[in-house]
């Protein structure tokens, strides 16, 4: 047997031993009460308190009311060394999410011209910095290392302190870094739009520019370094877990991939899609996952449904994720044995998907009402419920058969939307209704605003996800008809392509509403509430109206 097929068959059923160690060990209790570690995000006498500050105080009052009677306190102590953790976060996480939604809206524009031009292909193609094969490409980049990115670490950066109990420190190595990644983003595009790439599907940026990237990822990453060493609690909750791991193997996971030379022919394609899987498993996934299972809790006043399938859930992506992108590259000039392994490991990742499932839809079982007061909560359940369609619907791909129908079409282009967007820009949308009040002191001005971005990126990218997938289905169906021409697999798709842009058009309007409230709220436009948000769960005490917020 060839050495390579050893060592792949090796690694898989290490990490099947390992996994299978984990959850015996889980069993036995070596990981300590599963019910102390799923309360370590809430105060003492805090459970039974919801918490939402994207809410007013009418919609808190009713979305408490919808969870039950609240206890009569919670502890002051820990309560306002939360608010002091909020505070020590507030500048690199407002920098980082505002970064985030520039590159949203940037993101959004791009992606709609490029969506036009599938069906108007002779449209603004005067200038060759307008055509297809630049604003798509600058779209991706756009979305994946500006709004993602910046989102998913603002996120991480406000969530770290608080899961810690202790201040943030090293914020200003954030703000360095932030301001090295967007310089990076920003002359990565315009390198984009100017000629000037790489070829490959997400690592189109040129070299000089990924050193931009690398150095300013390593930097926002320390302070989760430093913050770990000054930590408050013994146990590390789970969204720790995750985002200490995505924070870890991204940067080798870029620095890996985009190494000059390192990579030619065949080896680089196998490269170029362990990346691009990776960046959305290994990068994304955990700081989405991380995100979900802080928030949720949160909301509705309860701890995570099993703590131990938490952390199944966590281990499970650790061990399968990082040889699924193989399956990209079935009937390619590559080993078999290689594709066959990653269909496996595509196979696997069914268990750590439902892990997640089963996790966050008991946790809100039985409380569905609250998602009808919380647009955090409606946003990020969404978020969560998307994650497993896409995950198993990327198992079920995975499928030589299935892939037969679906490779080169449109139909991937939706898979991928449904993950990127449906799952982690969700849940990056309620995250940050929830942490914005909290970092500027100022509710949102316009709640109705809130709903109406919900129904508009939900709408459109309903009509995107479902129309693409469909003709994307009929394309691949029309391309392995040997008696149709191949224009028929072209012509097919025009209708759904419309589709596509309709509701591309919705998701960037409802951008706009998201962007333009955003702006109202940190230049404190709109009525004067100011502190309610802040201060609501500080009252519960009645210990600390001196605190300010």
């Amino acid at each position: 047997m060839d050495q390579a097929v050893v060592l792949l068959l090796l690694t898989f059923l290490v990490s099947l031993s390992a996994l299978m160690i984990f959850v015996w060990s889980m069993s036995r209790g070596f990981f300590g009460s599963g019910e102390t570690g799923a309360g370590t995000i809430f105060a003492p006498g805090e459970r039974g308190h919801v918490e939402d500050p994207a809410l007013d105080a009418l919609g808190r009052r009713r979305l408490q009311d919808a969870m039950g009677a609240a206890p009569a306190a919670a502890d002051a102590e820990e309560l306002a060394t939360r608010l002091d953790a909020d505070r020590s976060s507030a500048t690199p996480a407002l920098v980082c999410l505002t970064l985030a939604m520039v590159w949203l809206v940037w993101g959004s524009v791009f992606g709609l011209l490029a969506s036009l031009k599938l069906h108007l292909p002779d449209w603004l193609v005067s200038q060759a910095w307008l055509t297809f094969g630049r604003i798509r490409p600058a779209h991706l980049n756009i979305v994946g290392y500006g709004w993602c990115s910046f989102a998913g670490v603002g996120i991480a950066l406000w969530l770290i302190p608080r899961l810690l109990k202790t201040r943030l420190v090293g914020a200003r190595y954030a703000l360095w870094g932030a301001g090295l990644w967007h310089a990076g983003v920003t002359l990565g595009v315009a390198a984009l739009l100017a000629g000037w790439s790489d070829g490959m599907e997400w690592l189109e940026f040129p070299w000089p520019v990924d050193i931009l990237l690398f150095l300013g990822g390593g930097l926002m990453g320390v302070p989760l370094a430093l913050t770990l060493l000054q930590r408050k609690v013994h146990h590390l909750y789970v969204s720790v877990w995750y985002l200490a791991a995505g924070l870890l193997w991204f940067p080798v996971l870029f620095a890996v991939a985009n190494i000059p030379g390192l990579h030619v022919g065949v080896q680089q394609a196998t490269m170029n899609w362990w990346y691009g899987h990776n960046a959305l498993g290994l990068w994304f996934t955990p700081l989405g996952l991380a995100a979900a299972y802080y928030f949720i809790p949160k909301v509705v006043g309860k701890p995570i449904h099993s703590y131990n399938l938490s952390l199944i859930g966590f281990w499970g992506l650790a061990f399968f994720y990082s040889q699924v992108g193989g399956h990209h590259l079935i009937g390619g000039p590559v080993p078999s044995w290689f594709v066959t392994m990653s269909i496996v490991q595509s196979m696997m990742m069914v268990i750590p998907v439902l892990a997640v499932a089963v996790n966050q839809h008991m946790t809100v079982w039985g409380n569905f009402q609250a998602l009808r007061h919380s647009p955090t909560l409606r946003f990020i359940v969404l978020g969560t419920m998307l994650y497993t369609l896409a995950s198993v619907q990327g198992s079920l791909e995975s499928l030589r058969s299935v892939n037969a129908v679906t490779h080169f079409t449109h139909y991937t282009v939706a898979h991928a939307h449904i993950g990127l967007y449906g799952f982690f820009s969700f849940v990056m949308f309620g995250a940050i209704y929830f942490v914005m009040p909290r970092i500027t002191g100022w509710e949102w001005p316009f709640p109705r605003l809130i709903e109406l971005h919900f129904w508009l990126v939900t709408i459109g990218f309903g009509i995107y996800a479902v129309w693409l997938s469909i003709g994307g289905w009929l394309q691949g169906v029309a391309m392995l008809d040997a008696a149709r021409p191949f224009m028929d697999s072209v012509a097919v798709t025009l209708p759904y392509l419309k589709a596509r842009s309709l509701g591309g058009g919705l998701m960037t309007l409802g951008h706009l509403v998201f962007a333009g409230h955003f702006a109202a709220m940190v230049l404190r436009f709109g009525p004067r509430r100011i502190g309610a948000a802040a201060l609501a769960d500080l009252r519960w005490t009645g210990k600390l109206q001196g605190v300010k917020a």
